[in-house]
C-alpha cells in the first residue's frame, strides 16, 4: 500500500512538472525564441559590413568567410577622400534640423494646444493633409524655385547647405506637430492658469514650464528629425552639387554607384564610422527618454 501510494505521488510529481514546463514554454519560454531570432537578424548586417570594412580588397563577396582579412587599410584610406568634410556637413545639416524642427513644432502645438483662435480647427486639418503627401512629390519645384533663388540670393539656391536645411525645416510641421499636439494636451491647463496667477506671461509659461514637462516628446521629435535628414539621399543630392558639399549619404553612394569601379570596402569604412553618430545620440535620447517618461507617470 505504501508503495502504491509512493509510485502515484511521484507520477503526480512529474506530471505537475511537465505542465509547470508546458505552461512556460507556452508564456515565457517561446518570448526568449523570438528575441534570439530578432537580435541574429539584427546583428548579423552589423557583423557582415564591419567585415567588410576590414577587408583589404575591398569586395563585398570577399566577406563571405568572416573577419578572414583584417586590415585597417580601408579606414586609413578614407583620410584620403572627402569623407570627414561629408560627416561634418551632415551633423551639422541634421542637427540643425532637429534643433529648427523641435523649436517649431512645439511653438506650433503649443499654439494649437493652449488657444483657440479662428481656424485653428481648420490649420489642424491642412496640417493632417498635407503630411499625407511626402516631400519627396515637390522635388521639382524645390529645384526650380531654389534655381531662382539663386540668382537673387546665393545662399538659398541650388549648392547650398542653408537651402537644403530651410528645405527640411520646411516639412518640420504635419507629423511632428501632431505627436507634440497630443502630448501638450496632457499637460494640465491648471499649471497655465497658476503661473498667469503668479504674473507669468505666455512666453515665460512656454520656455519655464511647459517646454520642462514635455521633454520627453521634444526628445522623440529631434531623435526622428535627426535620423531622417541624417540618412537623407534624394533631396541632398538634388541641391549640393559640389563633391566638398555633400552629405554623406551622397558621398558613399558616389563610391559604389558605378559597378565597374565600385569601392565596397572604402563603403563599408565609411558607412560603420557614420553609424556611430546616429548610435551614440539615440543612446544618449532613449535613456533620457525613459527617465522623463518614468517622472511624468509618476507625478500623474
Amino acid at each position: 500500500m505504501a508503495t502504491t501510494t509512493v509510485t502515484t505521488g511521484r507520477a503526480t510529481t512529474t506530471r505537475q512538472s511537465r505542465l509547470s514546463r508546458r505552461r512556460w514554454w507556452s508564456e515565457v519560454g517561446w518570448r526568449y525564441v523570438v528575441a534570439a531570432v530578432a537580435i541574429v537578424y539584427a546583428v548579423w548586417p552589423i557583423v557582415y559590413i564591419v567585415s567588410a570594412s576590414l577587408a583589404e580588397r575591398g569586395t563585398l563577396t570577399g566577406s563571405n568567410a568572416l573577419f578572414a582579412d583584417v586590415s585597417p587599410a580601408n579606414y586609413d584610406r578614407l583620410g584620403d577622400t572627402y569623407f570627414w568634410t561629408w560627416l561634418a556637413n551632415t551633423l551639422v545639416i541634421a542637427s540643425t534640423t532637429a534643433v529648427g524642427t523641435v523649436l517649431m513644432g512645439a511653438a506650433a502645438a503649443y499654439a494649437f494646444s493652449r488657444f483657440r483662435f479662428r481656424g485653428r480647427r481648420g490649420g489642424l486639418i491642412a496640417l493632417l493633409v498635407v503630411q499625407m503627401f511626402p516631400q519627396l512629390l515637390a522635388f521639382v519645384a524645390i529645384f526650380l524655385l531654389l534655381l531662382v533663388l539663386g540668382d537673387v540670393t546665393p545662399v538659398l539656391g541650388l549648392n547650398s547647405r542653408v537651402a537644403l536645411i530651410m528645405v527640411y525645416l520646411g516639412g518640420a510641421l504635419g507629423v511632428n506637430t501632431f505627436l507634440m499636439y497630443g502630448f501638450f494636451n496632457t499637460v494640465p491647463r491648471e499649471l497655465d492658469e497658476a503661473a498667469k496667477i503668479d504674473g507669468a506671461t505666455h512666453a515665460q509659461t512656454y520656455w519655464t514650464i511647459i517646454l520642462r514637462l514635455v521633454a520627453p516628446i521634444l526628445a522623440v521629435v529631434a531623435l526622428l528629425s535627426f535620423i531622417s535628414s541624417f540618412s537623407d539621399f534624394l533631396l541632398a543630392k538634388l541641391i549640393l552639387q559640389s563633391e566638398s558639399r555633400w552629405t554623406l549619404a551622397v558621398g558613399l553612394y558616389g563610391w559604389v554607384s558605378d559597378q565597374l569601379s565600385a569601392n565596397w570596402g572604402l563603403f563599408a569604412a565609411g558607412a560603420t564610422i557614420g553609424a556611430i553618430p546616429i548610435v551614440l545620440i539615440f543612446l544618449f535620447l532613449q535613456r533620457y527618454i525613459v527617465s522623463g517618461l518614468t517622472a511624468g507617470s509618476v507625478k500623474g
